[in-house]
């Protein structure tokens, strides 16, 4: 079988189901694991974060959809050529990587016609159902059963240590800052199930954008940056914004230093590690009753006293890796 991947979560099911052999075509986005970036790119996206600001990555999305030009460069040509029996793509985020549309009307007139496999789940539960359907998409039935009863025990592990906890902090969680965006679908699920609290926003609701006075009015106890295509070095460019807002200095989860910088491939991806980014979500929100499940240069931890007094332009460097060494 023939497999062309166009999204970076459906890439690492395909791996982990031992289908990597059988991925002809990636997007630029497909990263992980590190055998998926020798495979041929046929996607590419217009917008690269890494090198903008989020303020810049809005306004070129915006001129691009006002101008109606794809965000995407889809190569067809490839795709006629190569004649994948399975396109494995997304209709959840126009943003995060090509839409179904997209790929539709790419394929629609090809002499063979490809399976094309929309994956759009919003919350835990429909993640473990997605990597079923590329199983069943892709002939790999029985292994993606067992990567999920697998996923599911990792999960049921943490509810069960949490099962007695009666403290649940407030929680609130950022996926973008400048515009400010607070992370939807499965974000609250994974929130609720490392036992935080965040009312606000419920299991399979989209991505929202918010005004900085509802954070300063929920005052989170525990404040999780955890901003899409965003990984620690980024996220320290943008969190300066965030630093300079009325109010800032006076969150409860700042003047505690329970404000989190977080690597955004265990959040924005729904993939396998999506468990893993609900384990590291355990151990900050309850780190007395978990330990050991935080990667190495995944997270950076607010230094209360460093921040006190701080000038917001500055307040990257009040960031320390978590845990410390020696942890």
């Amino acid at each position: 079988m023939k497999i062309c991947s166009l999204l970076p979560s459906a890439t690492e099911v395909l791996f982990d189901l031992g289908l990597g052999d059988q991925i002809i075509g990636v997007s630029d986005l497909c990263d992980y694991p590190a055998e998926a970036q020798a495979k041929t790119v046929v996607c590419r996206s217009k917008v690269d974060p890494s090198v903008l600001s989020s303020d810049e990555v809005e306004e070129l999305m915006q001129r691009l959809l006002a101008s109606g030009e794809s965000p995407y460069m889809l190569d067809q040509e490839w795709l006629w050529q190569q004649s994948p029996d399975v396109i494995l793509t997304q209709d959840l985020c126009y943003v995060c990587e090509v839409d179904a549309a997209a790929v539709g009307s790419a394929v629609q007139d090809m002499p063979h016609q490809p399976n094309v496999v929309v994956l759009q789940p919003k919350t835990l539960a429909q993640i473990f159902d997605s990597i079923i359907q590329v199983g069943e998409a892709c002939g790999a039935v029985d292994q993606a059963k067992t990567l999920v009863s697998c996923l599911e025990r990792r999960v049921k592990a943490v509810q069960e240590t949490l099962a007695s906890v009666i403290d649940r902090p407030r929680v609130f969680s950022l996926e973008g800052i400048n515009p400010i965006v607070v992370g939807g679908h499965w974000i609250p699920d994974l929130i609720r199930v490392a036992g935080g609290d965040q009312e606000l926003y419920p299991p399979g609701c989209p991505a929202a954008r918010v005004a900085w006075n509802e954070i300063r009015d929920y005052a989170p106890e525990k404040l999780f940056l955890d901003l899409c295509s965003s990984d620690l070095a980024r996220g320290r460019r943008e969190v300066p914004w965030l630093a300079a807002q009325d109010g800032w200095s006076t969150l409860p989860a700042v003047r505690s230093g329970e404000v989190y910088l977080i690597d955004h491939v265990y959040f924005s991806r729904p993939g396998p590690r999506v468990v893993q980014g609900l384990e590291i979500l355990a151990q900050l929100t309850h780190p007395e009753l978990f330990e050991g499940m935080v990667p190495a240069d995944t997270v950076a931890k607010l230094d209360p006293q460093e921040a006190a007094g701080c000038p917001a332009e500055e307040i990257a460097r009040c960031f320390r890796p978590y845990p410390a060494a020696g942890d």
